[in-house]
């Protein structure tokens, strides 16, 4: 199966916003470590994910989070 990156960021303001959007959403990265700058005022988080296409997986991220990511084959 193709593994991908994602690469997610927003505002300082957002940080609330993003992780709140997890809320409620179904997904195998959730409870899964991520890699984030937030606390050191970055904004960035980053994921590793397998899927069989871009699209896959995107859909593992709720649709705020999915928005302001990029997928890095």
């Amino acid at each position: 199966m193709p593994r991908f990156m994602l690469y997610h960021w927003h505002d300082a303001a957002e940080c609330g916003v993003a992780f709140a959007s997890w809320r409620g959403f179904s997904s195998p990265l959730r409870r899964r470590p991520a890699v984030g700058s937030c606390r050191h005022g970055g904004h960035e988080l980053w994921w590793v994910v397998e899927a069989p296409g871009p699209d896959a997986a995107l859909d593992q991220l709720p649709p705020w989070t999915a928005k302001r990511t990029r997928v890095i084959r």
